[in-house]
């Protein structure tokens, strides 16, 4: 890698430097005047969503770093119904090296890995096994995904149990019709509940964007979860017809913005479902060093869910490096 290439990744972040922490959003009592007035302007976040894929265009050893980054933010994701214990070691043997050796060598790079790895709750065992000696937290999608439906004491027992096994950050999804009905405060009181049976586990709301209807309404169930004391707020559980999406990634990173502002706290934000292009990464990257700063391109506060990205980007290194693109074989996920 270039000295030029060395000065980019620095400025990115690339390199494994050890996670910053921030204190976690407590959350706040629900202020329901704040969240009636909430509007959002669907014409003008779309068009300002429509200019982001060519606002921001890196080339060359930028690009190399920048795909870099992005591979320490993937939560490398198996949410399969025929999942087995052999397919999610798999899973997190490429977590801990999700770059081949000589790729690495040729950028200059030393070992990198994964934000961390996303499993169903039966596979959080043998994922925690298989990271042993790492850093690489398992995520663990718990609260009946992906529909949310599981009678309620099921879905806190259900996360109580992730924990115990060893999960470190749990993926809920929020009940829907408690935001198409606009009952805000039952969406707080669910919040609040799965937060506090997560303990010292992080929570990363799933909002599953693309069945709440409205920009408006993404908004509002976005600062719901927020000050019911999310960690992070997730686009989608990557099952529904429509998941992640800049529009919807706009408002919802608009609201972190402002929840930061109005109470000091930092929440995460986590688009998940569709985003399997190293171009779509590095557009979502642009859009929160634009929206939120550069404090926010770290794992602890910006994750993609994604399970295709990562072997798209290792095709784009390899082609950085080589000037050839590869077969798919060369970059085996499992």
């Amino acid at each position: 890698m270039t000295s030029e290439t060395q000065s980019a990744d620095t400025r990115t972040g690339t390199a494994q430097l050890p996670q910053l922490h921030e204190p976690r959003n407590p959350g706040m009592a629900l202020d329901l005047d704040w969240i009636r007035g909430l509007q959002a302007n669907t014409s003008a976040i779309e068009r300002r969503a429509a200019t982001l894929p060519g606002r921001r265009s890196v080339k060359k050893e930028y690009q190399a770093a920048w795909l870099l980054k992005a591979i320490t933010l993937i939560d490398l994701t198996t949410l399969a119904g025929d999942d087995t214990e052999g397919r999610v070691r798999r899973l997190c043997a490429k977590a801990r090296q999700p770059v081949r050796p000589d790729i690495l060598k040729a950028l200059g790079m030393g070992p990198i890995h994964t934000g961390a790895v996303c499993v169903y709750h039966d596979m959080v065992e043998t994922a925690v096994e298989a990271l042993k000696g790492t850093t690489i937290p398992v995520a663990a999608v718990s609260t009946g995904f992906p529909a949310g439906l599981s009678p309620f004491p099921l879905r806190i027992a259900e996360i109580g149990e992730s924990v115990k096994a060893g999960a470190k950050e749990i993926d809920i999804v929020i009940t829907r019709r408690h935001v198409l009905q606009g009952n805000w405060q039952a969406l707080y009181d669910e919040m609040a509940e799965m937060r506090a049976a997560c303990g010292e586990a992080h929570v990363k709301a799933i909002l599953a964007t693309g069945e709440l209807g409205t920009l408006r309404n993404v908004a509002r169930a976005s600062y719901v979860c927020m000050m019911a004391g999310a960690d992070f707020i997730k686009t989608s559980t990557g099952k529904e017809g429509v998941n992640a999406t800049l529009p919807v990634s706009l408002v919802m990173i608009r609201a972190i913005r402002e929840y930061h502002a109005r109470t000091g706290y930092r929440v995460g934000y986590k688009p998940a479902g569709g985003i399997s292009k190293a171009k779509d990464a590095l557009t979502y990257l642009a859009l929160i060093k634009d929206e939120l700063g550069d404090r926010w391109l770290q794992p602890d506060l910006f994750r993609f869910g994604a399970s295709s990205l990562l072997g798209d980007i290792e095709r784009q290194l390899e082609h950085h490096v080589t000037g050839a693109y590869s077969a798919g074989y060369r970059h085996p996920m499992a």
